[in-house]
């Protein structure tokens, strides 16, 4: 089998180093790769943005299998266009991935399916979400609604830092959209499963450092560096997310037409109470850097 991945960065890394072990895999090429991932598969420069240039180079070296692993292909439909042409392809489509793609339709999304999340709500200009910030009180959360690599999500210990957050992600961009949402105490976890669209089979749970420094403070990062499995997921706890998170994700993704295929990632907080609240839920998230 002749497989091409998608990607540069340490997930792609490592799914290389998964698949070139692979007794099924005869050439393993990745696009763009990088040092690292050149010792387990042919690297090609290949513009991945370029969705008619990777249909080409997949016919022209018959590829038999894609894997995306980067969420900006995956929003911007390369799954879909690799299908149309009659390319098998691991990953969620254009709608599906939508998860990673917006934050605002992931919290209508687990509004819509009794999935535990913060109280939220959606906002496509500064002042209104100033106004829901002063009703709401601090700390609280502001996010930027669309991919941000990790970085899009401002946790406001005070009023005006909220407002100056606001400020930042709009921008003067009139096309911008936030969210703002209840701050939620408890302990962070990430938990990923394999879904065919239906049903899910689960993989590991993690932990990953998010703030920039030391005592969990300073700015949100997109994660630097992770453990696994995380210790605050239990047995009990591993049970409830995915009977509360992640089985309600595909019935709910599925009933709207949209069925969920890929690695889905989802982002918890988990209180102290042993509740369990979804922070976020990524497209083929296969690292703890979604944006918490």
């Amino acid at each position: 089998m002749n497989i091409l991945l998608l990607g540069s960065g340490g997930r792609e890394h490592a799914l290389a180093w998964k698949l070139a072990a692979s007794p099924l895999v005869d050439r393993l090429i990745c696009a763009p790769g990088n040092a690292g991932i050149a010792r387990e598969a042919e690297c090609v420069a290949l513009d991945i943005t370029d969705h008619a240039a990777v249909i080409a180079f997949c016919k022209a070296n018959k590829i038999d299998f894609v894997v995306v692993g980067p969420e900006g292909p995956l929003c911007a439909g390369i799954v879909d266009d690799l299908e149309s042409a009659g390319i098998k392809t691991f990953g969620p489509n254009r709608l599906a991935a939508r998860l990673e793609g917006s934050k605002g339709f992931t919290k209508d999304l687990c509004r819509d399916n009794n999935i535990p999340t913060a109280a939220y709500r959606r906002f496509t200009a500064a002042q209104p979400a100033k106004d829901y910030v002063r009703e709401m009180g601090a700390p609280i959360v502001v996010k930027a609604d669309g991919l941000a690599a990790g970085k899009g999500v401002v946790v406001a210990q005070t009023i005006s830092e909220a407002n100056t957050a606001i400020d930042m992600m709009f921008g003067g961009d009139h096309d911008a959209e936030l969210v703002v949402e209840q701050f939620l105490a408890g302990e962070e976890a990430s938990f990923f499963a394999l879904c065919d669209g239906e049903s899910a089979i689960p993989l590991a749970s993690a932990q990953d450092h998010k703030r920039a420094f030391d005592g969990d403070t300073g700015p949100n990062t997109g994660g630097m560096g992770a453990y696994s499995p995380a210790p605050v997921v239990t047995p009990a706890i591993h049970a409830k997310v995915m009977r509360e998170v992640i089985q309600p994700v595909l019935t709910g993704m599925e009933k709207d037409g949209t069925p969920y295929s890929g690695f889905l990632y989802a982002g918890l907080m988990i209180t102290r109470e042993g509740r369990v609240r979804v922070e976020v839920l990524d497209a083929q998230g296969l690292g703890p850097d979604g944006d918490l």
